[in-house]
């Protein structure tokens, strides 16, 4: 994390927000969501520490009401006919605007990995696709054979995983009949074409997770 002027914001601070704002099940996935990115993080050489907050802080917008996401995300960039159909789709990009605005955090690469959580972005980075990744796989999301496949796959190919997560939501949303954001689609062919080739790298597994040292106000 990048030393800069400003306030440190510490986990507890976060967790107590959440307690207020997502039921116990929901809190449950975040965590599941902030140790799997840390593990994924450290087994691809990446900031675990950037993981970890990227991780705890991606589904705050998660029960925003509609209205909210939609007003939130208007006042940043035009909002296209799916998103303004589907605003539930919004919550990632929502939620990157609670941690820039009210927890003043400042670092582009924790951003984007909170805003590319559910519908991703083609060429998104590492840290990215270990947050989208880590949102579909964390034990919490259950036992199947297709996650199972994933979660090994995850341990050797980033790129790869990205896909098969984009192929799960997709076929998830074929079944219900509901519609699809073109970004999942871009996404899936765009890490089909252009492998990360990141290496493994075990040796950040037991780093600590410091606070994370955030802009000025």
């Amino acid at each position: 994390m990048s030393s800069v002027m400003g306030s440190q914001l510490r986990r507890e601070e976060v967790l107590d927000w959440l307690e207020q704002q997502v039921p116990a099940p929901r809190l449950r996935h975040i965590l599941g969501v902030e140790a799997t990115a840390q593990e994924l993080a450290a087994h691809y050489g990446l900031d675990k520490q950037k993981a970890a907050w990227a991780g705890l802080m991606h589904d705050l917008a998660k029960y925003f009401p509609p209205e909210k996401l939609l007003e939130m995300v208007a006042q940043e960039r035009e909002l296209d006919e799916i998103e303004r159909a589907e605003p539930h789709i919004l919550h990632a990009e929502a939620g990157s605007l609670v941690a820039r605005d009210h927890f003043q955090v400042q670092d582009p690469e924790i951003l984007a990995a909170i805003a590319n959580h559910t519908l991703g972005q083609p060429g998104m980075d590492p840290l990215s696709c270990v947050i989208f990744v880590a949102d579909a796989l964390e034990p919490n999301r259950g036992h199947n054979p297709d996650l199972a496949q994933l979660r090994q796959l995850a341990l050797t190919d980033l790129a790869q995983t990205v896909v098969g997560v984009c192929d799960l939501s997709l076929k998830f949303l074929l079944n219900r009949s509901q519609v699809i954001h073109p970004r999942t689609l871009m996404t899936r062919n765009h890490f089909l074409l252009h492998p990360l080739g990141i290496p493994v790298f075990r040796s950040q597994a037991n780093q600590p997770v410091n606070p994370v040292v955030l802009g000025g106000f």
